[in-house]
């Protein structure tokens, strides 16, 4: 079977971090592997407060999966701080880990910086040129590219020019305050657009850990990175029609809609 490592932190909520990285992996046919960066006490309204782990154990986290189940691709979402990156970096580096998914975390939507400047400048300088591709929302794109991002031509322009800063290759996710969720995809050599099922749903919390795990899931299977986003975005498009309705807040996709419910017992 294959295997695929999250590195991020827990949502207790479940509907995004880890809890949401887990669901998606199992639901495209992986087996899911995890190491926790923070435990978060948030839902559906927002973030109440963060525990961070220590370097330390989260070193020994990362050497008890390597060095026993080798994860096949690995995604890594939010990690907040300077220190947890270098350790995730080396850790990569020392065994030679493969299909990395890194979804950027660094700012929110809105333009909140969500990380410290040193931890973003250790992400840039350690953590993204080892990736198989970044997954950036518009805001976090800007941070990378150094501009406003506000046409197709100019995402296109973003991707171009992170790939060629970073080496890596570059899914830069659209919004509605560009296009209908439309996502382009550079690779060092081709532009490829990824057109965005418009789903009339307000609850989307965790759409960006879920995509980022759904490639991660598909690179793990030895897709290639086309077809891996490609069917990404069509589960992210299940998840959401299924119109799951949790939470006083923007709530949770529903993970497990192709699942059927079949007693057991």
């Amino acid at each position: 079977m294959n295997k695929a490592l999250t590195i991020a932190g827990s949502d207790c909520s479940g509907g995004a971090g880890i809890q949401a990285d887990i669901k998606t992996m199992i639901a495209n046919g992986v087996y899911a592997m995890s190491a926790i960066t923070a435990l978060t006490a948030q839902n559906t309204t927002g973030v109440f407060d963060i525990f961070e782990v220590t370097p330390k154990f989260l070193q020994e986290q990362l050497d008890a999966i390597f060095t026993d189940i080798y994860p096949d691709a690995v995604k890594i979402g939010m990690v907040s701080s300077a220190d947890l990156i270098r350790v995730i970096s080396e850790s990569l580096r020392k065994y030679e880990a493969k299909n990395i998914v890194l979804d950027p975390v660094m700012v929110s939507t809105s333009g909140s910086k969500l990380i410290s400047d040193e931890a973003v400048s250790v992400l840039k300088s350690d953590l993204i040129p080892l990736a198989t591709v970044i997954t950036p929302n518009i805001p976090e794109a800007m941070v990378l590219f150094g501009d406003v991002i506000d046409s197709e031509r100019m995402m296109e322009e973003a991707a171009k020019k992170i790939y060629s800063d970073f080496g890596c290759r570059v899914l830069l996710k659209g919004g509605h305050s560009i296009n209908d969720a439309n996502d382009v995809l550079y690779d060092g050599r081709e532009i490829t657009w990824f057109k965005g099922k418009r789903i009339d749903n307000p609850n989307t919390h965790g759409t960006g850990c879920t995509l980022s795990s759904a490639i991660a899931s598909n690179l793990a299977k030895g897709e290639d990175l086309v077809s891996a986003v490609s069917h990404a975005k069509n589960y992210i498009s299940g998840a959401l029609s299924a119109m799951l309705d949790l939470g006083k807040g923007s709530g949770p996709m529903n993970h497990g809609f192709a699942i059927k419910e079949e007693g057991f017992l």
